[in-house]
């Protein structure tokens, strides 16, 4: 088979990103679960503005900074100093439940402000000169996945944080169609070929290899998924419809362990606040519906759910009534009986910045990270984190 026709036409193996595992397929690997609890990531791309996100709504300096952006009306107070933004009113009941801790201040040392160098940043767990090539949540599954489907991103690509030395989750933005894709009789016609003597690493072998990994993580997670649809009400938007998909895998027991999604759009350089007023809607109403997904199927207390944004905006509003590419940024935790529910920590003063008028950032970021690694998914950082971090107490 002509390998130029064979790679344009294996449409799902161009999709899905895999390190190859070295063995002939999937079905001959022993099963071995990764443990209990998941992990569901939510990643606000763009850099969200966290000052217009979680309000110091009693500061007159953060007034000063933005006489036509700071909210004024609506504010969410949740304390004597702090509130939500209007739109995140879907999430007052899990903060007043307990199950929302809030960490502000969140960033690392010698911050980058471009947007693909600090996703890069965030997702390999990296330092700000450090350069690496996997994920830190691809790292976990070097050591820990057995399959592909063991981790999941909503989308049509793999993110960086999902791909490992060694081994990969799997990208998908509809099941149901991956499924269909892995049954085209072209896909068939080249798995026919696998065992052909003249196959090997270098021509073709590894491809072939991938390809039987996809149809049998695409099959597994089709016939898993089937059997329970979720009764839930999600928002009509792709960010919802990403979590209605994460819900229906996981109340139907697909072994997946880490499940990633994205909701895309926080770049607000000019008129911010419809912008992100709109956004931050779609965010709570989706978090909203899916937190209540699961505590309708006895799933919640098993599911931990981080969102964070690659930097926060500065300070001060820009003259495009926006924000420009800053630094520090609050962090969403949410769960289950939490240990330090509400606020994990206050924020950074506003009158004393750094030398690019950003908060000054106190949590590293891999800190949170490291937590979740070791008291929530019960496994060591050592291969995943390579600097040390103190756990936090927030779970």
């Amino acid at each position: 088979m002509d390998r130029r026709k064979f790679i344009k036409n294996s449409a799902l193996a161009s999709s899905l990103f895999f390190v190859p595992s070295f063995v002939k397929a999937l079905e001959s690997v022993a099963t071995e679960r990764l443990g209990y609890k998941r992990l569901v990531i939510i990643q606000l791309a763009g850099g969200n503005d966290g000052l217009n996100t979680i309000i110091p709504h009693n500061n007159d300096l953060y007034y000063k900074a933005r006489p036509k952006l700071a909210i004024t009306k609506g504010v969410i107070k949740l304390n004597d100093d702090l509130g939500f933004h209007p739109s995140l009113a879907p999430l007052r009941n899990l903060f007043d439940n307990g199950e929302l801790s809030i960490i502000n201040n969140v960033g690392y040392p010698n911050p980058v402000r471009s947007h693909f160098r600090s996703m890069d940043i965030w997702q390999t767990a990296s330092g700000s000169a450090e350069y690496l090539q996997s994920g830190w949540l691809g790292r976990y599954l070097d050591t820990h996945g057995k399959k592909p489907y063991n981790a999941i991103e909503i989308d049509e690509q793999l993110s960086l944080a999902m791909k490992g030395d060694h081994f990969n989750g799997i990208a998908t933005s509809d099941y149901k169609m991956l499924y269909n894709t892995s049954k085209d009789p072209y896909f068939k016609k080249v798995l026919n070929h696998y065992n052909d003597a003249h196959l090997s690493e270098h021509n073709l072998g590894y491809l072939y290899q991938t390809m039987i990994e996809a149809k049998s993580s695409a099959n597994y997670i089709y016939e898993t998924t089937k059997v329970k649809l979720t009764q839930q009400t999600y928002p009509q938007n792709n960010f919802g419809k990403q979590l209605k998909n994460v819900a229906q895998f996981i109340t139907s027991g697909l072994d997946t362990k880490v499940f990633y999604t994205s909701l895309n759009g926080f770049d607000t350089h000019a008129y911010q606040a419809n912008r992100q007023k709109r956004l931050l809607s779609q965010y709570a109403e989706g978090v909203s519906a899916f937190v209540n997904d699961l505590k309708n199927n006895e799933a919640f207390e098993d599911t931990l759910i981080l969102t964070f944004s690659e930097f926060g905006r500065r300070v001060k509003q820009n003259a495009a009534n926006g924000t420009d590419h800053g630094s520090a940024n609050n962090v969403f935790i949410i769960g289950k009986n939490l240990k330090k529910a509400g606020f994990y920590n206050n924020l950074a003063s506003l009158n004393d910045l750094d030398t690019n008028g950003d908060l000054k950032f106190e949590v590293d970021f891999r800190s949170i990270y490291s937590t979740i690694l070791s008291q929530w998914m019960n496994v060591s950082t050592e291969g995943i984190i390579n600097s040390k971090h103190d756990s936090l107490y927030f779970i």
